[in-house]
């Protein structure tokens, strides 16, 4: 009899398979003869006229008018600017934080995207010196010919060096955690425009506040970054239940030496299922070619696929069952580069005039995973948020940054979800939103500051328990409140400050 049963399962598990795949061709069909039409008529590009005093970031949700934007190619440059400036400085790299952390209200706005030289590179050492408005894709281009690689960065290369310190950006890398860990020194306008080195063992309170300090202490404008051998790696995945996907990691990737990158993909819209995905080093040739992902590709297919995924009544089964198959099918052996280079392009939609995509991302200690798990769950079903993907990355503990999201080991769970950009829609994210932060504190977590500011005080004093500490830095090193955005202005009330509001 048992038997009898096991037959009868594979036949019904071939039967579903059959049914996902007929499943699958149709609506590769529809997208076929459909798809490009609708994506035309109803995703064209809107022209924008804004003024050239108006900093924006990528979300297109934080207009902020500012008084003045530099765009400053030297460091004295940058010392001029903080010295002659009576009122508040902000600073801006690549734009992709998405709550008014690049600005406030009649700030002069620092754009450092034109501060970007290669300062000093050592194949020996291992380590690059570069100015911080360089991007993670400038550093790569120059290393890979030495057979180096970036030791920690984010999954996207776009963003400059001085955003990525700003809030001690993570990765895919296994066992790594946060970018603190490969900065060996950094240099530092503050506000009296007074140049000051930093590093783990020189003025290291001013090191762990800058990491992570959203631009509220000064101006980055060195950093040394320690860099690693360029490897090859096959990408190898699994699907599964969630609620085995903790003991999977620890088992198959946690302490391993042979993974290099790793994160999980929980599907929606019922959250009950992940794809791992993992690439660890290989002594075999590769079967793509590229050092690097060539540069400005269109990425409509990407478009097209979120989309589907976001607007069509069966668009998550189209991504898990169609996009998803194909775009993992095989193992493929590339570089460690090309798998670092990785261009945010590929995420950004044909228009942000109705609607737009946005991240948030919530750190949950390892032994927590399976309580937080069905409290997101609950959250994003009850408020029908439109979840692209959540994404599950890992990361060390962090012992130095002074407002670390990792205190200690955690899993990372990064939402991409899309909402609308009226009102309402707006509204309705923040209030979903604090019920996740809720869910993280509740089980011994944190959320990511980059993103909008829906947090209250009381919940950002929570998840960021070293704020005071923070924040009385910032008032020693910067008494009159120069450095400001709208992160600081809304949880840095300082006794005494030279600008108002």
């Amino acid at each position: 009899m048992k038997n009898v049963r096991t037959a009868l399962g594979r036949q019904n598990m071939r039967l579903k398979d059959g049914l996902k795949r007929s499943f699958a061709l149709s609506l590769m069909l529809l997208i076929l003869a459909y798809g490009g039409k609708v994506w035309q008529v109803t995703h064209a590009p809107a022209a924008q006229s804004v003024s050239s005093l108006v900093v924006n970031d990528v979300s297109q949700l934080n207009p902020i008018r500012v008084r003045e934007i530099i765009v400053p190619a030297t460091t004295n440059e940058i010392v001029a600017a903080v010295t002659r400036h009576s009122g508040p400085i902000a600073i801006g790299g690549a734009r992709h934080s998405m709550g008014g952390q690049i600005a406030t209200e009649g700030a002069l706005h620092l754009d450092m995207r034109q501060f970007k030289r290669i300062q000093k590179f050592s194949p020996v050492t291992k380590t690059i010196t570069v100015q911080s408005g360089a991007s993670w894709r400038q550093i790569q281009e120059v290393i890979d010919a030495a057979d180096l690689s970036v030791q920690i960065m984010q999954s996207y290369a776009n963003f400059t060096v001085g955003g990525s310190l700003s809030v001690n950006g993570h990765g895919r890398y296994v066992g790594l955690g946060p970018l603190i860990h490969s900065v060996k020194a950094l240099k530092l306008v503050l506000a009296d425009g007074s140049i000051v080195e930093a590093s783990p063992t020189q003025e290291p309170e001013i090191f762990n506040g800058v990491i992570g300090g959203y631009g509220a202490l000064g101006v980055i404008t060195e950093a040394t970054l320690e860099l690693t051998d360029n490897v090859r790696v096959r990408r190898h995945t699994e699907v599964m239940p969630i609620t085995a996907y903790r003991q999977y990691f620890f088992d198959r990737v946690r302490g391993q030496s042979a993974p290099v990158f790793h994160s999980a993909n929980v599907f929606p819209d019922d959250y009950e299922t992940v794809r791992a995905v993992t690439l660890s080093r290989t002594d075999d040739p590769v079967t793509i070619e590229d050092r690097l992902i060539p540069s400005n590709q269109p990425y409509g297919w990407n478009r097209l696929a979120f989309w589907m995924a976001t607007e069509w009544p069966f668009g998550t089964l189209i991504q898990r069952y169609l996009v998803d198959p194909i775009y993992f099918a095989g193992e493929p052996v590339s570089w460690r580069n090309y798998e670092a280079s990785r261009d945010v392009a590929e995420l950004e939609p044909a228009s942000r005039t109705t609607s737009t995509y946005l991240l948030q991302e919530y750190f949950i200690p390892v032994e927590r995973f399976d309580a937080f798990v069905p409290q997101m769950r609950r959250v994003l079903q009850q408020n029908n948020v439109n979840v692209v993907n959540v994404s599950i990355r890992h990361s060390t503990a962090d012992q130095g940054s002074l407002l670390a999201w990792a205190r200690t080991e955690v899993f990372a769970f990064v939402i991409y979800y899309k909402q609308g950009t009226d009102e309402s829609a707006q509204q309705h994210v923040s209030s979903w939103s604090r019920e996740l932060i809720d869910a993280a504190l509740s089980v011994g977590g944190s959320y990511y500051l980059p993103y909008q500011l829906h947090a209250t005080e009381e919940q950002f004093r929570r998840a960021y328990p070293h704020a005071d500490d923070f924040f009385a830095l910032k008032q020693r090193l910067d008494p009159g409140n120069k450095f400001r955005n709208q992160l600081l202005d809304k949880y840095y009330h300082p006794a005494t400050a030279a600008f108002g509001q």
